[in-house]
């Protein structure tokens, strides 16, 4: 088939300690791949193949973890080819409410809503390629969590929620381990701001970028009476701008996208910590470095974010570095829209934890998928497609658009993703810009069906013989 060309470098050392499992997790990436918005008995064409979708997924052998296994040893390599890599972190809410599974599961923001929490590490170049899922980590809260909430502050690190960040940079050590070539950045947002992963990453094989939540405390105290300790913003606030920093601020909920321009300091910060019941941590240095939007247009707040890192501040270019890195983190929120709007994976009818899981895994590559064809089109547009599409898809869909046999030399990458984009209605007038994730996912769809009947029925068949 012909989808099974990018299956069979994503998956094809799958193990589940079954040749026919193997091959079955094979087989269903490329069906469901080829209908990412489409139910199971949507993506499989006959019942024999819909009972056994329904029959891999509820195999004990068949895990998330199985499942992406193949995949990550595929990111692995990509990762190790690279100069730099960044591993963003972030947590999204699963929402199976009104589901056949929603019985089994917790309660998610309220009570009203059930699902699962999933923490992912991605794998990007600065360029914003993805590279691939790094770790996924997906639970579901019981109903004594209202209980712990309680007694947080005497519960250690480890027990809490919050310590799947830490895990997360432990995560961005163990491929920096892998690919010692390669300088790994972990990159989190504001609920990453956590003492004790500033603990565990000093002498970590990973360099961290975490955006600043607490106004935290530094040893000095403020001259004066009331010998208050000195605050972190304040302390940046007082050094010298080192530059300006521009870019688009996408649109998000209610907020329209615009064009941002920040002011930039930066300082070495020596924290004071926190008290922890039980524990003494130990006084850490970070790199700070605050972002200001001294002149916000009308009728918006201003943006302002406080950095901190490990990465050198030491130059303007180096500040650059640190601020890029962070910027490169919006791109597991498109993931995650990939995940559940273009994958609907909040909508499937499994019934039982133990089926979705696996499934979800599945799906998590599959967006892989469509996330690194957008990206790799605009950052390397002059390759030859054939880098990542088989002869069936670049062949029956160029002939689809010319009306004509299709040439001998493949197309580049760059009018291929286009000829994608237009299948899922992307115009391409002046002033469009590069197709979106919502174009090429929907054409994505078409184009297997156009490489499926050239496989059958093309030039090349022998249908008839």
């Amino acid at each position: 088939m012909c989808e099974q060309t990018w299956v069979d470098e994503e998956l094809g050392t799958a193990d589940f300690g079954d040749v026919r499992l193997n091959r079955r997790c094979q087989l269903l990436a490329g069906a469901l791949g080829a209908q990412c918005q489409g139910s199971i008995p949507v993506a499989c064409q006959s019942w024999a193949e819909i009972k056994a979708a329904y029959r891999f997924f509820a195999n004990p052998k068949v895990t998330l973890e199985r499942v992406l296994v193949p995949h990550q040893e595929a990111t692995c390599m990509r990762i190790a080819q690279e100069n730099v890599v960044i591993v963003a972190q972030d947590t999204t809410e699963l929402d199976f409410s009104g589901t056949r599974v929603a019985s089994h599961l917790g309660s998610l923001s309220y009570a009203a809503r059930v699902g699962w929490l999933m923490h992912l590490s991605l794998a990007l170049t600065p360029d914003r390629v993805c590279l691939g899922v790094v770790d996924a980590r997906v639970w579901t809260r019981n109903s004594d969590d209202s209980q712990k909430k309680r007694h947080r502050k005497q519960t250690t690190i480890t027990d809490k929620e919050s310590f799947r960040w830490i895990e997360g940079y432990q995560h961005a050590c163990a491929v920096a381990r892998a690919a010692p070539t390669t300088q790994v950045v972990s990159v989190a947002d504001r609920e990453g701001d956590i003492y004790e992963l500033f603990v565990e990453a000093e002498g970590g094989t990973a360099d961290w970028v975490v955006r600043a939540c607490r106004d935290r405390s530094l040893p000095e105290k403020q001259p004066g009476p009331g010998a208050h300790y000195k605050k972190l913003w304040a302390r940046v606030a007082e050094e010298e701008v080192r530059g300006e920093v521009a870019f688009e601020l996408p649109a998000r909920g209610g907020r329209p996208a615009r064009r941002v321009r920040q002011t930039a300091r930066a300082a070495i910060i020596r924290l004071r910590p926190p008290q922890r019941n039980g524990v003494k941590l130990p006084p850490v240095t970070v790199h700070a470095v605050l972002l200001r939007e001294e002149k916000p247009p009308k009728g918006f707040e201003p943006l302002e974010w406080l950095l901190l890192t490990s990465l050198p501040i030491d130059s303007w270019t180096a500040v650059q570095f640190v601020i890029d890195c962070y910027l490169c983190r919006w791109q597991i929120e498109c993931f995650f829209k990939i995940l559940k709007s273009g994958c609907r994976i909040e909508r499937l009818q499994l019934e039982m934890p133990g089926r979705i899981l696996p499934c979800l895994g599945m799906y998590l590559i599959i967006a892989w998928r469509v996330i690194y064809l957008t990206m790799l089109g605009r950052v390397c547009p002059d390759v030859p497609c054939t880098i990542v599409f088989g002869d069936a898809e670049w062949k029956s869909v160029v002939a689809i658009e010319s009306r004509n046999y299709p040439p001998d030399t493949p197309p580049s990458l760059a009018e291929m993703v286009n000829c994608i984009a237009r299948q899922g209605s992307y115009v391409g007038r002046t002033g469009d810009g590069h197709p979106g994730m919502v174009s090429i996912w929907t054409g994505l769809q078409r184009v297997m069906d156009y490489a499926r009947a050239w496989e059958a029925f093309g030039p090349e068949s022998n249908t008839y013989g």
